[in-house]
């Protein structure tokens, strides 16, 4: 029976990866501002622009947990998209703060998100690694859900997990990048 209930959680899993890879991560990707990143950028730094990031996301995280199971099933997805929208504006902020353009092709940034996961990026962005991307975000998420159950504590949890996940996965998409551009004002 339980041999079952997991076989079907993989299923899940692997559905919801399949729609998140097919058209979720360019719609996220479009709807964000890459302007309004480089002014951020401009104006914060890096460094507070990730860490008003990672409050962001911690914000979701400790509303999906602050109520227990309740808040949990209508606060998940909401959650989740937060999450995800924050760890492309993380990576969106790094790449400028690198490159010295905020215009970044959903290709190149998903190689990246895709590098950055672990999840083996070849030279044409696939289906497949899209997949893998959408699986590895499902994965993080899922495990930290039951802790999200107990209310209040649920709120610690959720907000404290999302933003440690910012956190880190800004530190390691910034290893990643190669040094800062220098662009000469004359």
């Amino acid at each position: 029976m339980k041999l079952i209930k997991i076989k079907k959680l993989g299923a899940d899993i692997k559905h919801q990866a399949e729609k998140l890879a097919d058209s979720g991560f360019k719609q996220i990707f479009t709807h964000i501002d890459q302007l309004k990143i480089k002014k951020g950028v401009d104006t914060m730094g890096l460094d507070k622009f990730i860490n008003q990031c990672a409050m962001m996301a911690a914000g979701s995280g400790a509303v999906a947990g602050s109520g227990g199971m309740i808040t949990l099933i209508a606060g998940l997805p909401i959650d989740f998209a937060n999450l995800i929208t924050q760890q492309f504006r993380v990576t969106m902020a790094i790449m400028y703060y690198n490159k010295g353009s905020y215009q970044i092709e959903f290709n190149d940034f998903m190689g990246l998100v895709a590098t950055s996961l672990s999840v083996e990026a070849g030279v044409a962005i696939s289906k497949t690694m899209m997949e893998g991307i959408a699986e590895k975000f499902l994965m993080v998420l899922g495990t930290r859900t039951a802790e999200r159950m107990v209310p209040v504590v649920g709120a610690v949890i959720g907000g404290t997990a999302n933003y440690l996940f910012i956190k880190r996965m800004a530190e390691m998409v910034k290893k990643m990048q190669d040094a800062p551009v220098v662009i000469p004002i004359d």
